[in-house]
């Protein structure tokens, strides 16, 4: 799981409409220097996505995310997925993934559900909704008793709070979807994407 975070500091969160628009968003990102990117599962077309990327796009490291069951874990699998990410985790899917080389990113919330995560042997969490959930004081108070514990924050990020999580010593990366907005995507407006992608290459992690 390091691996795929070692140089990484911001995912894309995509919502895509319309598989056609696919591998050139994921030129443009990679072009930009975000290299990392999710798709959710929240439409009829990210599968095809996900897929048309990981044959056309080989730079980009394409995961997938909303990922609630094993047969999402099997489908975006088969689709060419390199990661999973889900909003929260239960016990079946902790179970089943346990027997897929997918590495799976899930998410939590409170505290309690870092500890069954560990349970299972992971160390490395997608905090959702971050905003919501307590933000970057949450992680902070999580820090102590939970030192191995990384994080990647997602939910009400943007490019002016971003800083403040990655600043974070349990902060792997964020996730936003604010470089990627979805009339953009429809429009084609790479111009207006790529200027957004490029304005998270100042974002640093603190240590890592």
């Amino acid at each position: 799981m390091n691996a795929l975070f070692s140089e990484i500091v911001v995912i894309p969160v995509i919502r895509i409409e319309s598989s056609e628009r696919a591998v050139e968003l994921a030129r443009t990102l990679v072009d930009a220097g975000l290299s990392m990117l999710e798709i959710t599962l929240r439409t009829p077309a990210a599968l095809e996505a996900i897929e048309r990327i990981a044959s056309e796009v080989p730079e980009a490291v394409v995961g997938a995310g909303t990922v609630l069951s094993a047969s999402d874990l099997n489908r975006v699998a088969r689709a060419g997925a390199r990661f999973a990410i889900a909003p929260g985790c239960t016990q079946t899917l902790y179970r089943e993934s346990s027997d897929m080389p997918l590495p799976l990113i899930p998410g939590v919330a409170t505290i309690s559900e870092v500890m069954l995560g560990m349970e299972h042997g992971y160390e490395h969490f997608k905090f959702f909704p971050a905003e919501a959930a307590g933000g970057t004081a949450m992680l902070k108070a999580w820090a102590g008793p939970l030192p191995q514990a990384r994080f990647v924050p997602t939910g009400g990020i943007t490019i002016d709070n971003a800083p403040s999580y990655l600043a974070l010593s349990n902060v792997l990366a964020v996730g936003g979807s604010w470089m990627v907005p979805e009339d953009a995507i429809e429009a084609g407006d790479w111009t207006r994407i790529a200027g957004l992608a490029r304005a998270c290459a100042g974002l640093r992690v603190g240590e890592r």
